[in-house]
């Protein structure tokens, strides 16, 4: 039980990273047979972390989502940290989904009385190991690409809190075009908590900037701030400055 356990945590890791893998180069790699590593990929495929191709296997949008969790990880984590050190005893906060946002919750340890509105479930299982944060996750619908909750459910629990802080993300930002997602339904999300905020952050690592996305979600001036890693520059934290909000480098 222990290797098959070990194999399939070399699979799921190496999927992260690669996104595909055949099984005649995993069977090379774990010194298993084929047929081993068949039966291995057809009982993660079962539970929902991976999907199985001829000859081989893909990462499911679960995985999609680790791997976005590994780019830029030490920048995220010095982002999500600074933005808990905004949250008080007490506070109200809402956390939209994202890879930076919900890490904001591994650094409430330590707070007690926090109330925290979600549609994040990566936020959600983390929050599920601090027993002191008063979690309410919203309705709506499952999204798998970003782990998140959407739609009508979501917008209408949304609509029923009102927060000290929304922290928020993003695709891409800039100045000139503000906040920008490819995802609508995404940025309906993110709306609706910025209206029931009286602050909202962006939580964004440094590689955002200067990229647009599809759908165009709030411009910059309606930000209290963005909280980013130094790769920023001063050039372009001087242009955030200019449009009327504060940036936090971590």
């Amino acid at each position: 039980m222990a290797e098959k356990r070990t194999r399939e945590a070399y699979i799921l890791d190496r999927l992260a990273r690669d996104g595909s893998l055949s099984v005649s180069a995993l069977s090379r790699d774990l010194g298993v047979s084929e047929v081993t590593v068949r039966a291995n990929l057809r009982d993660l495929e079962g539970r929902g972390l991976l999907s199985r191709t001829h000859g081989g296997a893909q990462a499911s949008s679960f995985q999609s989502v680790l791997e976005r969790q590994r780019h830029h990880a030490p920048e995220k984590e010095r982002i999500a940290e600074a933005a808990a050190a905004l949250v008080s005893d007490g506070d109200s906060i809402m956390i939209e989904a994202g890879t930076t946002t919900a890490a904001v919750i591994r650094h409430l340890t330590g707070r007690s009385g926090v109330q925290v509105v979600t549609n994040s479930t990566l936020a959600f299982a983390a929050a599920r190991l601090n027993p002191a944060l008063r979690l309410l996750l919203t309705g709506g619908q499952f999204h798998a690409e970003s782990e998140s909750l959407v739609g009508y459910g979501a917008l209408r629990t949304i609509a029923d809190f009102n927060v000290r802080r929304a922290f928020i993300g993003t695709d891409g930002f800039t100045a000139e075009r503000g906040l920008t997602t490819q995802f609508a339904d995404g940025a309906d999300v993110i709306r609706a908590m910025h209206a029931r905020a009286e602050e909202t952050w962006l939580l964004a690592d440094s590689s955002k900037y200067g990229r647009a996305g599809f759908v165009t979600v709030l411009p910059l001036p309606e930000l209290t701030g963005v909280i980013t890693d130094a790769g920023i520059g001063e050039e372009s934290a001087e242009a955030l400055r200019s449009a009327g909000i504060q940036v936090v480098v971590a």
